[in-house]
């Protein structure tokens, strides 16, 4: 599918002599399924297909119909029976941020035209295709329109030149999460989701980010002004030449939307041609386990193998949800070992987390294939109903890469969430223009980090040390917390606190801010940082790259500041 197509109607069309029949014939030869015309602020170029098809029709019913309008008519016919050919635009919000919005055959263009009314598009605007039509209405504004019109709501290149993610752009923190990860958003398309590794869009916006904890589903489109690509010049592409290849039951729009509106983002991928299709498992592998990603390279009927994958699904429900690959290792360079037999294993699974945790949770599971063998994937919703338990009484959350057994104030957090969830939910406010627009961050106090785990005060009983504990993802704080009873990242830190006490004449500081040290710890690298603070030091253990944004990036070594994060400071 390339569901970021521009027509004639767009002013910055490249080539004016091209013709509709000329589009979806280009379409046709590049392998399209499903394709979008999405001008800028405007249907006039759908609505001129459609004119020219009705015009045609009615001279064959009158029988005035020429041999090459009846040629041009069959072809349409022809095309429209094998291309599935949505109505949509690409709508300017305030401050230039670019939304597509995609919607059935079934909807009619004066109700479009309606909707592109009410976000503001001027009256006498809205045939002229132009990208810019002044004050328009907020994105957030934008977003639950189109979606309660029906459409489907697509951040259109969010990692590029007027996109939600804000790329280059030295503010709007708060501005870029909510963009990004409102409710009424479908999906972000990206320029780089053929991209592998950490830094991709995909990646960073895939619930790791404390920030952002919905994944997003990415997907690329071509935002073609023309039929055929310039030779290198990956700026100007032709039809089909950036796809998504989905995954779907039939050619349909309703297909279409029931995949975006689901969490199985295995059903989209970039479209490769003749090159070998992306392997999800081995995707997956590469970005490693995280706070919403593990694996287990075997799975058993009872034991320790079997405990473990249990404890992660419910670990996953009581944090963020989250993706579990039985069959594989976390090592992208081991072979997979795979599931023999994989339609058992799925229901022994099944059946053990239904018979061990409370209260019910529904966990979805398929068969992935990676390298030749079969995989076994588990997705974990984000629990409504937390704290969730195995056995009634083991109660685990989820922190970065780790399954730990959840301490008392973590469980009163949980049961406070909800409490939380359990009230009736506020009304989504409309959001004003004026409203939203970005500040410039506050440059007297850095905000911490977003990973990692703060030690906020200390006593000592007995010769025991009790630490208080800040979780810098959520902020939460666990009180009491000796060596002993500590988790791993935790007894790092009192490790540190207790025996290498931070000595400040050691610390060669940028600005207020500094890094203590870096290692590698199960194949994540993680770093201890320092922050003055009126009068006083805080120093933050075990941080990962996904939590510093802005000056904090400014402590890692060049070659690492490449990834969205890098680039948009998160304010």
């Amino acid at each position: 599918m390339d569901l970021h197509i521009h027509t004639p109607a767009s002013s910055d069309y490249q080539e004016e002599q091209v013709t509709y029949l000329d589009i979806l014939r280009t379409a046709e030869s590049r392998s399209v399924d499903i394709l979008a015309l999405t001008d800028h602020n405007t249907m006039a170029g759908y609505k001129q297909m459609l004119q020219e098809i009705a015009d045609l029709e009615l001279l064959e019913r009158l029988g005035r119909i020429q041999p090459n309008e009846k040629g041009r008519l069959d072809e349409y016919r022809r095309l429209r029976t094998k291309l599935l050919i949505l109505p949509g635009f690409e709508f300017t919000a305030t401050l230039g941020f670019h939304i597509l919005a995609v919607f059935s055959p079934e909807k009619g263009v004066r109700e479009l035209e309606y909707l592109l009314l009410s976000l503001r598009v001027p009256a006498e605007e809205l045939d002229k295709g132009s990208s810019t039509v002044g004050a328009t209405s907020d994105v957030t504004t934008a977003y639950q329109a189109i979606r309660q019109a029906g459409g489907l709501v697509i951040a259109a290149h969010a990692n590029s030149s007027h996109g939600v993610a804000m790329r280059g752009f030295d503010f709007g923190g708060q501005t870029k999460i909510a963009y990004t990860q409102d409710p009424n958003l479908h999906a972000l398309e990206v320029t780089d989701l053929d991209k592998r590794g950490r830094y991709s869009t995909a990646h960073f916006f895939d619930g790791r980010k404390p920030e952002y904890p919905r994944p997003m589903r990415c997907i690329q489109g071509s935002d073609a002004h023309r039929l055929t690509g310039l030779p290198k010049d990956r700026k100007n592409l032709g039809i089909g030449e950036r796809m998504t290849e989905a995954l779907l039951p039939e050619t349909s729009f309703a297909a279409l939307k029931e995949l975006f509106e689901g969490l199985d983002f295995s059903r989209t991928r970039p479209f490769r041609g003749t090159r070998a299709p992306v392997d999800f498992v081995q995707s997956a592998r590469e970005a490693g386990p995280s706070i919403v990603m593990s694996f287990h390279d075997q799975a058993a009927s009872t034991g320790s193998r079997l405990n473990a994958i249990i404890a992660d699904v419910c670990a996953f429900a009581n944090t963020n949800g989250g993706t579990i690959y039985v069959g594989v290792s976390a090592n992208p360079k081991a072979p997979p070992v795979g599931v023999t037999n994989p339609g058992r294993v799925i229901d022994m699974l099944l059946n053990a987390i239904e018979q061990s945790i409370t209260p019910e949770l529904e966990v979805e599971a398929d068969v992935q294939e990676t390298q030749a063998v079969s995989v076994i994937r588990l997705v974990v919703p984000r629990g409504r109903d937390v704290p969730y338990a195995i056995s009634d009484n083991k109660i685990y959350v989820r922190d970065e890469a780790e399954t730990s057994l959840a301490v008392r104030d973590e469980i009163v957090a949980l049961v406070r969430r909800s409490h939380a969830s359990g009230a009736p939910p506020e009304p989504v406010p409309v959001v004003e223009p004026e409203a939203v627009q970005p500040t410039e961050p506050q440059t007297d106090q850095i905000e911490p980090p977003r990973t990692g785990v703060q030690i906020i005060q200390s006593q000592s009983r007995q010769g025991v040390f009790y630490h208080h504990m800040r979780d810098l993802r959520n902020n939460n704080v666990v009180t009491n917390v000796t060596r002993k009873s500590a988790r791993r990242l935790w007894h790092y830190a009192i490790t540190q606190e207790e025996d290498n006490p931070l000595d400040p004449s050691t610390v060669t500081w940028q600005g207020n801010i500094a890094l203590l040290r870096k290692q590698k710890r199960g194949g994540v690298t993680r770093y201890d940082l320092a922050q003055r603070n009126q009068g006083k030091i805080d120093v933050y253990y075990g941080v990962t790259e996904d939590g510093m944004g802005g000056p904090w990036l400014d402590l890692l070594p060049p070659e690492q500041e490449t990834s969205v994060a890098a680039t948009t400071k998160t304010g």
